[in-house]
């Protein structure tokens, strides 16, 4: 991470309202994800997402359980932020993006924990489901360049976007990583609530490719992580091996071999699989094995691929300081 020259000095004052009040309007009748729910937000209204408009963080912390291209050695400064649009029942973050933990900050606190963080020399500043939060994220991106810092932004997301929100987001974002997560339409369905999710993850897809290609550089040891472009991950579901031969080979023939991917085993029932009795448990080699034997045979050549199965070190505690204490195995 390098720092630039400011002309902001840096301390309190006018800057902290910058635009913010232009950008907090976009929480009335809000339709910052395609659920489109209308509501008022900042009358203190609870849109699908589960929030209003008071920012509300999991942990600002730094993160050494993404892949190598965006932890690196020093980590990526990674804010987690609570509620979700997507909803999906089986989410590793269910305790911040279904059950409501979290902590309320302001955007003056919001601002001084981020810049506190981005001086830890991490690589990049990471929003985790920024989405439902764009307002925040968009004044917050802003006030930490006028600060001079130079590092990469990355929106770390769910593939799940209003096309207002991507629009916005490829004017300032540098790295985008969002998940694929169904091709099959019932599934999405059933998971999360939506059948349009494939063809709305793949309308933000392209527009994120278009604006800033495949991740770059490409070292995926992360001797030298990402300054710009899109990585792409995909979540194996148990009993579902299907659907992520159906996503491997649309991405293959939207954005060809070089799309980077990061293709995950790690699935872990949560409490809220076993109460429906659905994807209830840890996803077999067998099944990881056929999907990776797809990736093969379509030639995709920049892929994480990981070894292991249910490892408890890619499940998130949110009550400890740092909800992901062991950086992960990948090759």
């Amino acid at each position: 991470m390098r720092r630039i020259a400011s002309k902001s000095g840096g301390g309190p004052g006018p800057e902290l309202g910058h635009a913010w009040t232009r950008y907090r309007d976009q929480y009335r009748d809000c339709r910052l994800c395609p659920r489109a729910c209308g509501v008022d937000r900042i009358a203190g209204r609870r849109g699908v997402c589960g929030e209003t408009a008071v920012c509300r963080i999991g942990a600002v912390c730094p993160h050494f359980g993404e892949e190598p291209s965006i932890s690196g050695r020093c980590g990526s400064g990674t804010v987690f932020l609570a509620g979700c649009s997507t909803r999906c029942f089986f989410c590793q973050n269910y305790r911040i993006s279904r059950e409501g933990q979290g902590r309320s900050v302001s955007p003056e606190e919001l601002l001084a924990a981020v810049e506190e963080l981005v001086r830890k020399s991490v690589h990049n500043l990471n929003l985790v489901t920024p989405d439902h939060f764009w307002p925040h994220m968009k004044w917050l991106c802003e006030r930490i360049r006028a600060r001079g810092f130079s590092l990469p932004f990355v929106f770390n997301c769910s593939g799940y976007m209003a096309e207002c929100v991507v629009r916005q987001a490829v004017e300032i974002i540098d790295i985008f990583l969002p998940d694929v997560k169904f091709m099959d339409p019932v599934l999405a369905a059933r998971c999360m609530g939506d059948s349009r999710y494939p063809e709305l993850a793949l309308a933000a897809l392209r527009r994120m490719v278009g604006a800033v290609g495949f991740l770059r550089p490409w070292r995926p040891d992360g001797r030298r992580t990402g300054r710009r472009g899109v990585l792409v991950r995909h979540l194996v579901l148990p009993d579902h091996v299907d659907n992520s031969l159906l996503v491997l080979r649309r991405l293959h023939e939207e954005f060809g071999p070089g799309l980077p991917l990061s293709v995950m085993s790690q699935y872990h029932p949560t409490p809220e699989c076993r109460r429906r009795g659905l994807l209830n448990r840890r996803l077999a080699a067998s099944e990881y094995e056929r999907v990776v034997a797809e990736v093969e045979e379509l030639g995709f050549e920049k892929v994480y691929i990981q070894p292991d199965f249910g490892d408890p070190d890619y499940r998130p505690d949110f009550d400890a300081s740092d909800p992901f204490p062991a950086p992960r195995s990948t090759s």
